[in-house]
């Protein structure tokens, strides 16, 4: 296990209840108190800030005093891992059984099974999936998401991006529909800017730089990074208005996969709670995991220590048990700026 510095009182109250849950075994057991259908899990997540609670349960041990061998993959983005956990099959060593990503995604694919779609090796890239979503990620917090450009440019406030390229990571995603509401509570219509979706949110920097975007939507820890190598200057902070306090990621599996393997979905969700405490009260925490991050993700300690974290909400027992109104915030959003059928986001849940 990496080494870890202090982490203070959160970490080790959080310890301690690890400690007696999972009883005096060492660092490397995997035992727990009931076995779990499935020992190994291949996880896609996005390696961001936001998903921080998933990576200290991970680097910690958290998963591991859960009886789970957790095998993280980096996820290229929300739609991609999609198509995988549903193309996974039961027992798979390539596929995937838990991802992490942004609610538009989850909705769409959805509303694509619902409506008769069905992914197929010999037509990729169809998004559809019959997901359950058991846990929240992170929210938005005071300059957690914002719009940057760089210093003298004509773009100084919101009103300014009318007939303005700005950059985001994808087509119609969250940050979209974050950008779009705060926006339009700006009397500016959506359909003014101009959204560019094709760079990466390392790339987005040296077209800010180039002149070839005039702005750019950013999360930590590339904002940070970004701010201390480059100099780009925040414009605009996504978290008003509609849009506070938004939910950025969640986790999801298959609900035929939830069904079959309920203690192993329980084990999860108990060790990644676990993390997601740790997150929310403990921020040399949230810098180490980030840190700890295999390269190219890792961020050196000073990025670390400059990074704006988020809220990291922690949904209590049992397995599940989110914010169903803060979630359908999302699909209305996606019915209002998108053109979205209704949707009611209680389908992508489970009882029980």
């Amino acid at each position: 296990m990496i080494s870890r510095r202090s982490r203070g009182p959160a970490l080790l109250v959080a310890a301690a209840a690890l400690v007696l849950a999972a009883g005096c075994s060492s660092a490397g057991s995997t035992a727990a108190a009931t076995p779990v259908e499935q020992q190994n899990l291949n996880v896609a997540v996005v390696p961001v800030i936001d998903s921080a609670g998933f990576f200290i349960a991970l680097y910690d041990g958290l998963f591991r005093a859960q009886g789970l061998n957790v095998h993280f993959i980096p996820a290229i983005s929300s739609e991609f891992v999609i198509d995988q956990l549903a193309l996974s099959q039961p027992g798979s060593k390539s596929g995937l059984d838990i991802i992490c990503g942004g609610y538009p995604s989850y909705v769409e694919a959805q509303h694509d099974w619902d409506m008769g779609q069905r992914p197929s090796v010999s037509h990729p890239g169809v998004l559809a999936a019959n997901l359950y979503i058991f846990a929240e990620g992170a929210l938005l917090a005071p300059g957690t998401g914002e719009i940057y450009t760089m210093p003298g440019s004509r773009v100084r406030k919101l009103a300014d991006l009318r007939g303005r390229t700005l950059a985001i990571n994808a087509p119609h995603n969250t940050l979209y529909l974050q950008v779009a509401a705060v926006l339009a509570e700006h009397g500016i219509a959506p359909s003014d800017v101009h959204f560019v979706t094709s760079y990466s949110f390392p790339a987005m920097t040296g077209a800010l730089k180039a002149g070839k975007i005039d702005a750019a939507v950013l999360p930590e820890p590339f904002a940070s990074a970004a701010e201390e190598m480059d100099g780009i200057v925040p414009m605009a902070d996504l978290d008003q208005g509609a849009t506070t306090q938004f939910a950025t990621v969640g986790y999801a599996v298959t609900k035929t996969w939830a069904a079959a393997h309920p203690k192993t979905l329980a084990a999860f969700y108990t060790a990644l709670e676990e993390g997601q405490q740790i997150a929310d009260t403990d921020r040399a925490a949230v810098e180490e995991a980030m840190e700890d991050l295999p390269a190219p993700f890792g961020v050196s300690r000073l990025t670390a220590s400059l990074m704006t974290v988020p809220y990291y909400p922690v949904d209590p027992e049992p397995v599940g048990s989110v914010d169903v109104a803060r979630l359908q915030s999302e699909a209305d959003l996606m019915e209002e700026f998108l053109g979205f059928p209704s949707f009611n986001l209680k389908s992508m849940l489970m009882s029980g």
